[in-house]
């Protein structure tokens, strides 16, 4: 898989997430896939937010 197909899928699985994160007052974003590391930046209240990884891991 290329780092443009992982993109597109994160952005996939992200837009489906997103309105979850909203409803918290946070949200996350797609920064970069690098060699198929995918980098995101979580925003708002995900950003200090205890549940973070485990929202990433389960929704991601």
């Amino acid at each position: 898989m290329t780092d443009q197909e992982i993109k597109e899928q994160v952005q996939e699985v992200l837009d489906k997430l997103r309105p979850f994160l909203l409803r918290d007052g946070g949200d996350c974003e797609l920064v970069d896939v690098e060699d198929g590391v995918v980098k995101l930046r979580l925003l708002g209240a995900c950003g200090s937010c205890p549940s973070s990884t485990i929202t990433l891991k389960a929704g991601i």
